[in-house]
């Protein structure tokens, strides 16, 4: 018996049967030939046409298929041997397709789109701008660069099976690292981390000085975010000129400016969240930052609030707004004026989230190595000054199997990502001594998921239903439970934190732990794009929808569950897709079982309270936050983003963002049949695109390129 099999691309890789398996069980189930049975005896006829006709050779992918269609012909399954030829053709045509419109050699199976993200952002080129790696030397040089980190620890280290087991977690799409990671491990800059806090001091240097940091932290990819809480308000004194303070916002518009000019590392643009407490005298020009468009477009912005605040807003009470040169008292006002501001704001724009400051820093681990004031961009990992922190995720779309989670998988993945994430973290070279002295003092890596809603789907269970939030709370309990396992397991051999004593662990009479955080549930918006899977925890955008892969070109996408059980259950039909685009929606489509149209439900078939009972169910069992985006209707009212603000304070999470449907003029995603406007820039079509008769441009569901999911006017 063989054991190895040579693929297209030259290598020689283990030989597995159960792919042979799986190709033909497949092809059965789409003609209603056969099932499992019929594809194990059809698999074994095919094993022994390789022995007999292969003996003394490796078998090549290309003779391998020629084998299967042979047994499927012989076998007198005649439409399913039309339907594996067909497959085969169409394959053969993307695989070209793939490689003219990228200039990239698909050598790990993937997507046209990811093909193309990974050309335009990831890809190593040369300087014309050509790429010089394909996208399995692009994992190759991770995997080997991460793993030395392992000589650190043990000159003696396998660094060669860590490198393997780290390439096959990332090439099977079974974790996947956060952008700087996959962009710089192994080359010169070597800044792998994505997620930045730098202070903002209220003098002249040190604001500068932050600007400074900023540029050189966007030139190597990261995204930062700031608290502008301390700078005094606008119109107040300055007493070593005599003059009158500028204020916060003067100063944001500054970070604003620089941000434009750095484009981070010409492979994304850059990213700021920015700060300011409910208390600051200059809240309410804070709050209307953003109602005009084009202002401060390089920021997120969100009130940092408490939960005192919200019981003042609930009891009527009124605070101090302060001064924070000299903690004194401005003037009074009453809490729901800037609450109702707020509301009002967020739905016009999407602009300000709200963060609960008291909750961040309540479940700070290092309380004696400083307070926590801001998040990075996203919101989902508050930092201390100048701490920084690498992300990957887990991608649960390959964590089910036959109707159920794989948990002895899930468990093992769990344990290679913090592995490697520690090992992120002496492997990142960071363009500031006071960022090196925090992220080694912490080791703070963040841990999270994606492809949730595609494992929900393939477990049978709704997104908006009470099951799916105890699947939630289940999936993510376990892997905060196994990432504390793991990283007590480095502790021992590689040491705690340095600042371990006395932190909150220490405190509890804890094991010593070797991070100190671990999870972390991010947006995953170009990683979940090659990982072929939905964002992070977010629901389904849409079914069927079409997506700009570049300039000039629209792809017709068709979500893959929904394919094989509309063809399983004799549904399918070309005019169907066509029906579908035009919203993204199943929910008023005719000839759609109800059973399918409730698996199938989008971002905004949800009512909103869901979107954050699926955000706190998962903040439950994760240490630092939830990125998260409650996506709202066109239709949807201020006194809805009052209702969501409300139950993301009754139901614990850390911070709630908000955007409804065309609250901004440019979106990455637009509806539709609501958009009869959007002119139509089609130029090509590919072979399903035809098959399907669609026409690209007006009515239907269309995408940016790097759009997977959650924030409607973020690609990041």
């Amino acid at each position: 018996m063989f054991e190895r099999v040579k693929k297209r691309d030259g290598r020689i890789v283990p030989f597995e049967k159960g792919k042979i398996t799986e190709a033909i069980f497949k092809a059965l189930q789409s003609t209603g030939e056969g099932g499992r049975e019929e594809a194990e005896e059809l698999s074994d006829n095919v094993m022994g046409q390789i022995e007999e006709r292969l003996r003394g050779r490796v078998p090549d992918v290309e003779s391998i298929q020629d084998l299967v269609e042979r047994a499927l012909i012989t076998s007198g399954y005649a439409e399913t041997a039309k339907a594996y030829i067909l497959y085969r053709k169409e394959r053969a045509e993307l695989r070209k397709a793939k490689e003219v419109l990228t200039g990239v050699k698909d050598d790990i199976k993937l997507s046209l789109n990811a093909l193309k993200v990974l050309e335009r952002r990831y890809l190593i080129k040369d300087e014309l701008g050509r790429p010089v790696e394909t996208p399995r030397e692009l994992f190759e040089r991770v995997a080997n660069n991460i793993a030395l980190a392992d000589k650190k620890y043990d000159e003696k280290a396998d660094i060669e099976r860590s490198a393997e087991e780290f390439y096959n977690l990332m090439t099977s799409f079974l974790f996947i690292p956060n952008s700087p990671t996959l962009m710089n491990a192994g080359t010169k800059l070597q800044q792998l981390a994505a997620c930045f806090v730098l202070p903002v001091g209220d003098t002249i240097s040190e604001i500068f000085d932050a600007v400074k940091y900023t540029a050189l932290i966007h030139k190597t990819g990261g995204g930062t975010g700031f608290s502008f809480s301390r700078l005094r308000p606008k119109n107040d004194v300055v007493q070593s000129t005599g003059g009158i303070a500028s204020g916060p916002l003067s100063f944001m518009r500054v970070f604003d400016v620089a941000t434009d000019v750095i484009k981070q590392g010409g492979k994304r643009r850059g990213a700021n969240m920015g700060i300011l407490r409910y208390d600051h005298p200059d809240i309410f020009d804070f709050i209307t930052a953003k109602s005009n468009e084009g202002v401060l477009s390089n920021f997120n912005i969100s009130v940092g609030i408490t939960e005192d605040f919200m019981k003042a807003v609930q009891n009527g009470e009124e605070i101090d707004l302060i001064n924070p040169r000299d903690g004194k008292s401005v003037r009074k006002v009453k809490a729901s004026v800037i609450f109702d501001l707020l509301v009002y704001n967020a739905w016009k724009s999407g602009d300000p989230g709200i963060i609960f400051l008291d909750r961040l820093d309540r479940d700070n681990p290092t309380p004696h190595i400083g307070h926590i004031e801001s998040t990075n961009p996203c919101g989902e990992q508050p930092l201390l000054p100048y701490e920084a922190c690498n992300l990957g995720s887990i991608n649960l779309s390959k964590m089910a199997r036959n109707g159920s989670i794989d948990y002895e998988l899930l468990k093992d993945v769990v344990h290679k990502s913090v592995h490697f994430l520690d090992n992120v973290i002496d492997m990142s070279r960071f363009p500031l001594k006071q960022i090196t002295n925090m992220v080694n003092g912490n080791r703070k890596i963040g841990l999270g998921v994606m492809g949730f809603a595609d494992l929900l789907i393939q477990l049978n269970v709704a997104y908006n239903s009470e099951k799916a939030l105890e699947v939630a709370e289940e999936i993510m309990k376990f892997i905060a439970t196994e990432a504390k396992k793991k990283s007590q397991e480095l502790a021992k051999i590689r040491g705690p934190f340095p600042n371990f004593k006395g932190s909150v662990f220490d405190i509890k009479g804890e094991p010593p732990i070797r991070n100190a955080t671990l999870t972390t549930i991010a947006p995953t918006g170009t990683i979940s794009i090659i990982g072929n899977c939905s964002s992070g925890i977010e629901p389904l955008f849409a079914v069927v929808y079409v997506r700009n892969v570049m300039e000039g070109t629209e792809l017709l996408e068709v979500n893959s569950y929904f394919e094989d059980i509309a063809k399983k259950q004799g549904f399918y039909s070309d005019d169907l897709m066509r029906e579908v685009a035009k919203t993204g929606s199943l929910h008023d489509i005719r000839g759609i079982p109800e059973k399918v149209k409730r698996l199938f439900v989008t971002a905004h078939d949800i009512e909103p309270e869901w979107h954050v009972r699926m955000q706190a169910a998962f903040q439950k069992y994760v240490d630092n936050a939830v990125s998260k985006t409650v996506n709202l209707p066109y239709y949807a009212t201020p006194h809805d983003v009052e209702k969501i603000y409300i139950l993301g304070y009754e139901l614990g999470v850390k911070g709630i963002t908000v955007y409804r449907d065309r609250s901004k003029s440019e979106q990455v995603i637009y509806m539709g049949s609501n958009y009869n406007d959007i002119p139509n820039t089609n130029k090509e079509v590919n072979s399903r695109n035809v098959r399907y008769g669609v026409n690209l441009g007006n009515g239907l569901v269309r995408v940016d390129s790097e759009y997977s999911g959650g924030c409607e006017t973020c690609s990041i």
